[in-house]
């Protein structure tokens, strides 16, 4: 699967994100290792901790789907109709660290596009892990 087809898959699903309450939709898609492809949307709750992320929706369906590493992610975040360079937030961050290796690309690209790359240690320099 190629960069532009993987980010397409997390637009494809952020388009189901449930964001009533910040309007901000987030799509991921991650290959991993076996060459699979696992979605993932943001759903938001009234009470605030209780949404969940897009990436942790996508690595807990490579988790279901037998996959433990996370070869590529791409992130697609913004309005309904307009994609946003969005990276992932802390916690996602360090999600994804747990199943990433130092080939791990995290791929964002806004509706100008630009694309923008990253490794985790990009994102999360000095991360804590087991």
């Amino acid at each position: 699967m190629t960069d532009e087809e993987l980010l397409d898959a997390a637009r494809d699903v952020r388009e189901k994100a449930y964001c009533p309450y910040s309007g901000f939709h987030v799509g991921a898609a991650i290959v991993d290792e076996n060459d699979q492809v696992h979605v993932g949307c943001n759903v938001e709750n009234a009470a605030y901790p209780q949404g969940s992320c897009a990436e942790a929706g996508a690595i807990a369906a490579m988790i279901a789907a037998g996959g433990t590493r996370i070869v590529t992610i791409a992130v697609a975040g913004g309005g309904e109709n307009k994609t946003r360079a969005c990276t992932p937030c802390g916690g996602c961050r360090q999600r994804i660290h747990e199943f990433a290796d130092e080939n791990t690309r995290i791929i964002v690209k806004d509706d100008d596009e630009d694309w923008h790359t990253f490794t985790m240690d990009d994102l999360l320099p000095s991360s804590f892990h087991l």
